[in-house]
């Protein structure tokens, strides 16, 4: 898992790296399109800088003119005044149709780069997500999108430009006014770099401290809205604000710092470049006294300065964007350069399954190196078999199905599915082959159509309604006003709890695996609501090799094997009878159970 904050490695190697990471989405191998669409629009950079570097002539030879009260004059400064307008059209025009060929090269970039780190966040194993914040992952995408196209526009049509018109007004110096004014725009131009750069890197590291704060502040409050029930149960909202309000304030407090050193930047840079403007005219001045130089060369620097200075004046705020960008670009590698702990083996084949039989053998397993939950577990779900397991909190069973499903591979040990090791298929085939009902059925914010669709990619409106059939859900979607098209809501917060089982019931029938996990599909519903799950899922189940993770007994009494957990080792299998004969920790659990029913009962009555 990458590191929250960017490593200590020079910010110029780094930024170097992420620019030598994302020339690939620039100029993409395998679209000429885009690659002529590059070329085509710094054809019209150059177009534009070249028509812009001649518009001063036009205005110095204007000015000349007028100099001479005459009608031949006249028509000369004319003729001048109106090509220097035709130039300026001109220019506007190359900039236009230079953003419209490009915008398809930067929107297709940003488009390719944004579905590689999705794509690649979805490889990732489920401790990477676990370990971060859902709101500080998407905002540093967000970030890392929204940052390329503006640097790149920023990089390909200002800073490439600039220099070249640097060079250019450093050539046209030099043979109209000397080498003192080409020394002197050159010696301003490196002191407004350095100045330009040094407070550029102070701002940065302010601006990471905005971002880490902002990141806070995001997590904080969509993880509170996320849990708005739990705030509401306990009466949070005050402590919920508070939170929240401290994440905002340090947050606006690093913004100041960071809007102050603009003003300073700006002050800075605008010193530099009067002074130069200053001495620069100053000194056209001084050549025209003595002769050397027209009205129109005082016109003519004038414009030139004028002209430079507004991509120079820009030239701290673009700078500022591409190192920002950069440090954004970088954080967005950085999740896609994230190792993902689960690997399909090269080669890797699908798993195919004939018999869905499953098979733990001497599986050991912990989630940190210094804690193991699994201690050399060993058992056998033949093909069509009920097998439950059960054992107290703590004893490792919804560690089997993280296992089954390949969310992390053990330390040791196989688990095999019909005889084929999964760690050896690739993860796409062995997710295919396991259906899950979990405890808790977290549902898209979309239709009760779209939730019980997604078990299989093209299933059909026929299958939707035979899976919703298969899970009696049906009768109560076809008296809804929408049917299959009513929104659920935020993780389907506007079903009940029995509701949202039933369409995971459905959702998994629509995928019609031969291996169903049952992770404790109805310890959180009511005894009513679970005994007619109970039943649906009994049905399900049939013809089907199923494994129930339960915590109540009584919902697996008719299992044909229990395996009976303790402290990740296998305590005790065999059938609800002949475990409950055999009096041990099966039986004790049986037994504080009943009683506990058996107190809610007397408390009801």
């Amino acid at each position: 898992m990458p590191p929250d904050e960017i490593d200590n490695r020079p910010l110029d190697a780094e930024g170097w790296l992420t620019l030598r990471r994302f020339l690939p989405y620039l100029w993409p191998r395998d679209n000429p399109t885009l690659r002529r669409r590059i070329v085509g629009a710094m054809m019209l950079v150059l177009a534009a800088k070249a028509t812009t570097l001649a518009l001063p002539f036009a205005y110095k030879r204007a000015v000349d003119a007028m100099t001479t009260p005459d009608n031949q004059a006249m028509m000369v400064a004319l003729a001048f005044v109106l090509a220097y307008a035709a130039g300026r059209f001109a220019a506007v025009t190359f900039d236009n149709l230079r953003n419209i060929t490009f915008e398809r090269v930067g929107q297709e970039a940003t488009r390719q780069l944004a579905e590689d780190t999705f794509a690649r966040l979805h490889q990732l194993s489920l401790r990477f997500h676990l370990s971060r914040r859902t709101g500080e992952v998407t905002k540093t995408i967000d970030r890392g999108t929204k940052s390329i196209d503006i640097m790149l526009y920023f990089m390909l049509f200002n800073i490439a430009p600039t220099a070249l018109e640097l060079i250019a007004v450093g050539v046209i110096f030099y043979f109209s006014f000397g080498w003192e004014l080409v020394a002197a725009t050159a010696l301003t131009v490196a002191a407004y770099i350095v100045v330009t750069r040094q407070i550029t890197e102070w701002r940065n590291e302010l601006r990471k401290q905005m971002n880490e704060l902002d990141g806070t502040a995001l997590a904080r409050s969509v993880d509170s809205l996320l849990n708005y029930e739990t705030v509401k149960y306990f009466g949070a909202e005050a402590r919920e604000h508070k939170r929240y309000g401290e994440s905002a304030r340090a947050f606006a407090e690093a913004a100041i710092k960071s809007e102050n050193s603009l003003g300073l930047l700006n002050i800075s840079q605008a010193l530099i470049m009067n002074l130069l403007m200053g001495g620069a005219m100053a000194f056209t001045v001084w050549q025209w006294s003595k002769g050397v130089l027209t009205t129109g060369d005082l016109v003519l620097v004038n414009t030139y300065l004028t002209q430079l200075f507004r991509p120079l004046d820009m030239l701290g705020m673009v700078y500022r964007t591409v190192r920002q960008g950069l440090i954004d670009m970088s954080a967005m590698f950085q999740l896609i350069d994230t190792d993902a702990e689960v690997k399909d083996a090269p080669g890797a084949p699908a798993l195919v399954v004939r018999r869905p039989t499953l098979t733990f053998e001497n599986v050991v397993f912990g989630y940190e190196p210094d804690r193991t939950i699994l201690h050399g577990l060993s058992f056998e779900v033949p093909a069509g078999h009920h097998v439950a397991i059960v054992g107290p909190s703590g004893a490792g069973k919804s560690t089997i199905g993280r296992l089954l499903f390949r969310f992390y591979d053990p330390r040791s040990g196989r688990i095999l599915i019909d005889g084929q090791d999964i760690a050896g298929v690739t993860q796409e085939s062995l997710r295919a082959a396991i259906g899950i009902v979990p405890q808790d059925s977290v549902l898209f914010n979309d239709t009760i159509g779209y939730n019980i669709a997604y078990g299989r990619d093209g299933a059909s409106e026929e299958d939707v309604r035979r899976a919703a059939e298969g899970a009696a859900i049906l009768p109560f979607i076809e008296r809804l006003p929408q049917g299959l098209d009513t929104e659920v809501g935020e993780r389907g917060l506007k079903l009940s709890g029995g509701e949202k089982q039933r369409v995971a019931i459905a959702r998994t029938l629509v995928k019609d695996p031969p291996i169903l996990l049952l992770d404790e599909a109805t310890s959180a519903l009511d005894t009513r609501t679970e005994q007619e799950i109970l039943a649906t899922l009994h049905r399900v189940s049939e013809r089907r090799t199923t494994v129930a993770i339960a915590h109540r007994l009584s919902t697996v009494a008719d299992a044909d094997q229990i395996l009976v957990l303790e402290q990740g080792r296998l305590a005790e299998q065999g059938t609800h009878s002949a475990l409950l004969a055999k009096g041990a920790l099966y039986a004790e659990m049986w037994a504080r159970q009943a009683a506990e029913r058996e107190e809610e009962r007397d408390a009801a009555e």
